[in-house]
């Protein structure tokens, strides 16, 4: 597999000093789900998705929570 790669863009946020900007791609159910969940919570995508990413990384990989 050909690793492509990403430029790393410093931005503040919650949970973090720095984060790295990616763009996603979505089947359109899937991102319409994510858009009703968002608008439901009173947050943005991206918080949706950053939430469910540390859920899944909590879940699959738990001996690496709280490294990075």
């Amino acid at each position: 597999m050909k690793r492509r790669k990403v430029a790393a863009n410093s931005v503040n946020s919650q949970n973090e000093a720095s984060s790295v900007r990616a763009t996603i791609s979505f089947p359109s159910d899937i991102y319409a789900t994510l858009d009703e969940i968002a608008k439901q919570k009173k947050v943005s995508l991206a918080w949706v998705v950053r939430e469910a990413t540390e859920k899944y990384l909590a879940d699959k990989w738990p001996l690496l929570k709280g490294q990075g």
